[in-house]
């Protein structure tokens, strides 16, 4: 997004966040958090720290490092391009509403709503938008009463997909095609998070479409499709998502009719406005051949080169820089 962004309009403060949660003053180096197969960016800690303004009277960033505090100027809009928890599910939303600065993206109830799949779905089930049949389950109560739960997770059928109830970009993820696979699917979500849910597997295309809330009070506006098409691998995983890994192709637009591709956009945008219907989201479908299936809404989806929500929004006629000045705009807006 930093080779992107128009630097003739917006002057860029990068900020990284370190495993140990310091906000650090980072380089304005866009090739420096490029994602590599062999070599995931990480964010040091370099001894700077980001000083937020001190109450909402302020928009004043500061940073102190070994030379002292001096200031970087107001901001007028954040961009938290994060993943997972305490990025996507309202934390640091909730942090930045708190100083009244703007920021790029849904707002606290949307982002916690959209990271937790079990209300997501829930959220979408009630509104009238189809979902794939699912049964959440907690450790604590798996290890209550472990035959309960299993006798309702095989009602399911197989094969199953089993997801922490609360992570990101596939991780934690696994595909159950025999029940003495389940164990260890259970084990490896629940070391993500300690509710999981269990998703009946549905034999479709996966398609998938961006969002963005509409200006000025109009209806949302959604994007062509675009389509996962699976080759070699079990399913769209974290390296397939982030590094390019073989076994998957992205194709957009996908090949749809008109009238399928009008009822997949009707039901994005109502899916988006059931959830709260702010700044952007990603809409993951199962298509069947004669319904579709919300899978999730992703309230930050992945900005990289090879991600579907830049590129679906590049394939209906924005560019990428465009996409991130809209981006901002809405933040300025709302």
């Amino acid at each position: 997004m930093l080779h992107a962004i128009d630097r003739d309009r917006f002057d860029v403060i990068p900020i990284g966040i370190t495993r140990d949660g310091a906000f650090v003053l980072e380089d304005d180096d866009p090739d420096k958090f490029a994602l590599h197969p062999e070599h995931l960016p990480e964010v040091v800690d370099n001894g700077t720290r980001i000083i937020w303004p001190d109450s909402a009277l302020s928009s004043e960033l500061k940073v102190a490092d070994a030379t002292g505090i001096r200031s970087l100027g107001d901001v007028d809009v954040v961009f938290p391009i994060l993943h997972g928890r305490f990025g996507e599910d309202g934390t640091v939303q909730g942090f930045l509403e708190l100083l009244d600065l703007p920021y790029v993206g849904a707002g606290l109830l949307m982002s916690a709503i959209g990271m937790d799949k079990h209300t997501t779905k829930s959220i979408l089930k009630s509104a009238g938008v189809p979902v794939v049949p699912w049964v959440t389950v907690t450790r604590r109560g798996l290890d209550r009463d472990r035959e309960l739960w299993e006798r309702r997770i095989r009602s399911l059928g197989l094969p199953v997909f089993v997801k922490p109830a609360r992570a990101g970009s596939s991780v934690g993820v696994s595909k159950v095609s025999e029940w003495g696979e389940l164990d260890a699917a259970l084990e490896t979500a629940f070391a993500e998070d300690g509710t999981v849910l269990v998703e009946q597997a549905v034999a479709g295309r996966e398609i998938e479409c961006g969002v963005l809330a509409g200006r000025g009070g109009d209806a949302p506006r959604v994007s062509v499709a675009g389509e996962i098409v699976i080759s070699g691998r079990e399913f769209y995983d974290f390296d397939a998502k982030y590094l390019g890994a073989p076994g998957i192709d992205l194709v957009c637009p996908a090949a749809l009719a008109p009238g399928e591709l009008a009822e997949m956009q009707r039901i994005a945008a109502r899916a988006f406005e059931a959830v709260g219907g702010e700044g952007l989201s990603r809409v993951d479908f199962f298509y069947t051949g004669t319904e579709f299936f919300v899978n999730e809404v992703n309230t930050m989806p992945g900005f990289t080169p090879i991600s579907m929500f830049p590129t679906c929004w590049i394939a209906s006629g924005m560019t990428y820089p465009d996409l991130i000045t809209e981006l901002i705009d809405l933040a300025r807006e709302r």
